[in-house]
């Protein structure tokens, strides 16, 4: 009976449109073990297996669609989305997305009350930005030696904490965490302030907690890579808008002439 119903899925995924061959193949239908899956998960689950529980990939495909179409028209306006995630092997995954795509991002520690408290954030981003300027401007040379030592600490230990977010000068338009799971306080905090969330949610996670929920494995780096790396494509399209748009304009204003 086992042995049918594995071939049935294997059918399945044969004659399946090209996005859930691949998402397959990344692994990303691969959840959680069926003990610590959270209730709420229960529409995206398609199945159990040797206790580990199976994402629909059709769902996950359609709300990966629906979170992409949204960053990019939040990218396409100009808006900032924030990425977050902190966690091993998410992070760096992720840092290097938001860097590609100059934009901001949290990959070491979500300090409390950074969106919450943004004010007192705000005057730490513009302390370093101030002893980075001060820096390159060659006017720390007239401390002592152990000064400059002590403040060169202290910009490194700034870096590390908000050195991603030292470009955000506000809010975000949307913060877009990698693994919901491990992220409560800093979805807790978007939501207190009004700002939209986009997160993974593997089947740990409860997905009403967020406005754009993608159910996937959050654990497995290739499927992490797949999931992000679809989101920042259709960041990038939206980012691509407003320039193609400036380019018209200018090209008209020639014209014109």
């Amino acid at each position: 009976m086992e042995e049918k119903e594995n071939k049935k899925e294997v059918s399945q995924e044969i004659e399946a449109p090209e996005i859930l061959k691949q998402l397959i193949d990344a692994g990303v239908h691969l959840g959680r073990k069926k003990s610590i899956g959270h209730p709420k998960m229960k529409p995206y689950i398609f199945t159990t297996r040797q206790e580990v529980q199976i994402l629909n990939v059709e769902k996950i495909a359609e709300k990966l669609k629906e979170s992409a179409d949204f960053l990019k028209e939040i990218a396409s306006t100009g808006g900032t989305i924030l990425f977050v995630s902190v966690s091993m092997p998410a992070r760096n995954i992720t840092k290097k997305a938001a860097e590609e795509l100059k934009m901001p991002y949290v990959s070491e520690r979500w300090i409390g009350g950074t969106l919450t408290n943004f004010g007192v954030i705000s005057k730490r981003i513009n302390y370093l930005l101030k002893q980075e300027e001060r820096k390159s401007k060659g006017e720390l040379s007239k401390y002592t030696k152990k000064e400059q030592l002590d403040m060169e600490q202290e910009m490194k230990d700034l870096e590390k904490k908000i050195g991603g977010i030292k470009t955000l000068k506000k809010h975000p338009e949307v913060m877009l965490v990698v693994d919901a799971g491990e992220h409560s306080i800093a979805i807790k905090e978007a939501k207190k302030v009004g700002v939209p969330v986009v997160a993974v949610a593997n089947t740990n996670a409860d997905p009403t907690e967020l406005d754009y929920s993608i159910p996937a494995n959050d654990k497995s780096i290739k499927s992490i890579q797949f999931v992000v790396s679809y989101l920042k494509d259709a960041i990038s399209e939206g980012l691509a808008k407003p320039q193609a748009k400036k380019e018209e304009k200018t090209e008209n204003k020639k014209e014109t002439k």
